[in-house]
């Protein structure tokens, strides 16, 4: 089996396939450790998913902060206080997480290696390869590990602009208008101890605190705000300051204290979609099967949430040739349903409403997310036994 792409989709699922003792090839261009674009939260159910896996000692001894509070401000004419929260103890967890990405990325990778994976970095997949029915059968691959590699399934985990997921031809079956614009910077400070938001009119922010006694501090505008930022060229990192200053100013005091230590990234207008998960000899998991606006920061969790459903699935495909279009079929139906209604908010969320119906939904995601947890910490982990029960 071949897995392209090693971040947290694709090192998850190589991961736990080779830990159900199959022969698991992990392809990615890059090397690891290395960095990749990303806002870092992890909320309680990627906790629980590390937990569950025996990585979260692993991940908290690399120096991630455990985050045990989140704190809530609104900047609107009349808005309430700015609230303070502690993370209580749920679903086996009492904090959350915003591991730097070289770092997490780096620890999944030698987790899968570990189980038995062979990881061929520095490698990219130039074309698929398929049977006379068209089936899947393979890839081409180049770079340091080139050559023609055959495999039973092949795995896109290759992120939201998925190459695989074109060569494949998996269909789109939900789109809808592409997100705004959010960009981060990194910010050393002695005073980031928790989870931030801060909510204005046209304006969402937020601290992530991450490894270093750094924070990933992130500002999300729908487009339509954002056309001085936008035009800003080599004076960006300026102008962001200056839009939170405009904004959310209460963090940029808090950034001005501070001091930035790299500069802006971030993307503009990425796609809400879903895509077809799975199809004869191939499967797509994490961003490459589903991608939403980063407005609710949930990517990494709902990576690793996919990468065992598409690990239960391709488990009984790989054991049962002749129940692989079932168990796909029930991957992608458990995924779709496990995605529909953070999916529904975030939308929701991207289109900025009024701030009341914004905090509002914040409440709704963090209930959502709060009863993922539970769901993910109550499961099984026993590859593919549950599944067979269900596509029996």
């Amino acid at each position: 089996m071949v897995v392209l792409g090693a971040r947290c989709a694709g090192a998850a699922t190589a991961m736990l396939l080779a830990r159900a003792g199959h022969d698991v090839a992990l392809v990615d261009r890059a090397t690891f450790p290395s960095d990749t674009t990303s806002t870092h939260s992890l909320v309680r159910g990627g906790v629980v998913q590390l937990a569950r896996w025996g990585l979260l000692d692993e991940v908290l001894a690399s120096g991630a902060p455990p985050i045990r509070s989140v704190a809530f401000h609104r900047y609107d004419p009349g808005a309430p206080a700015p609230v303070s929260l502690a993370v209580k103890p749920r679903a086996g967890v009492d904090h959350m997480l915003a591991p730097r990405r070289h770092v997490l990325d780096a620890i999944l990778v030698r987790a899968a290696v570990r189980a038995g994976a062979t990881l061929l970095d520095a490698t990219a997949v130039s074309d698929v390869r398929r049977d006379p029915s068209g089936r899947v059968v393979g890839v081409v691959a180049r770079g340091r590990s080139g050559g023609a590699i055959d495999a039973q399934l092949v795995i896109g985990a290759d992120g939201v602009r998925s190459r695989l997921a074109t060569k494949f031809g998996a269909a789109v079956v939900q789109r809808y208008a592409p997100s705004g614009v959010c960009l981060y910077s990194y910010v050393a400070a002695d005073h980031w101890d928790g989870f931030e938001f801060h909510l204005a009119d046209g304006a969402f922010a937020g601290v992530f605190p991450t490894h270093g006694g750094q924070a990933c501090v992130w500002l999300i505008q729908p487009t339509g705000h954002a056309g001085l930022l936008l035009g800003s060229g080599a004076r960006r990192l300026d102008a962001w300051l200056g839009a939170l200053e405009e904004h959310v100013p209460g963090l940029a005091e808090k950034v001005r204290a501070g001091t930035v230590t790299e500069p802006l990234r971030g993307a503009i207008g990425l796609p809400n979609h879903v895509r077809q998960a799975a199809g004869p000899g191939w499967a797509l998991v994490g961003d490459a099967g589903y991608h939403r606006d980063p407005i609710t920061g949930h990517g990494m969790t709902d990576a690793f949430r996919d990468a065992e459903l598409l690990a239960e699935a391709a488990d009984l495909a790989l054991q049962e040739p002749s129940a692989e279009a079932a168990a796909m079929t029930t991957y992608e139906r458990q995924r779709d349903a496990a995605l529909a209604e953070t999916f529904r908010i975030t939308r929701e969320l991207g289109a900025f409403p009024p701030p009341d119906r914004f905090a509002s939904l914040q409440t709704e995601l963090s209930r959502a997310l709060d009863v993922e947890a539970q769901q993910l910490a109550a499961r099984p982990l026993t590859i593919g036994r549950a599944l067979a029960q269900n596509v029996a």
